[in-house]
């Protein structure tokens, strides 16, 4: 799957996206998360370990119990706000 990152969250991670291999219907956007977490260290658990980090699936936001398929696009960004 892909996976992307989105103004400060890739700011912060140096990173816009990379490749992400999964098994169909065992990974949800939170394992997907810890599973970034535990491969990038202390940088990525303050910037992916956010309570208001928005994730989206194939362009739709979803919670962290939605399940990933191996070819979804996944977004994590800062949540956005309006003026």
């Amino acid at each position: 799957m892909k996976v992307l990152f989105f103004a400060s969250v890739r700011e912060r991670l140096g990173c816009a996206e990379m490749e992400v291999s999964a098994d169909p219907g065992e990974m949800t956007t939170e394992s997907l998360r810890e599973a970034l977490i535990s491969r990038g260290g202390e940088t990525w658990q303050e910037v992916l370990g956010q309570p208001n980090l928005v994730c989206a699936v194939n362009q739709t936001v979803v919670s962290d119990a939605a399940p990933l398929a191996c070819d979804d696009e996944v977004a994590f960004f800062p949540p956005v706000t309006g003026g």
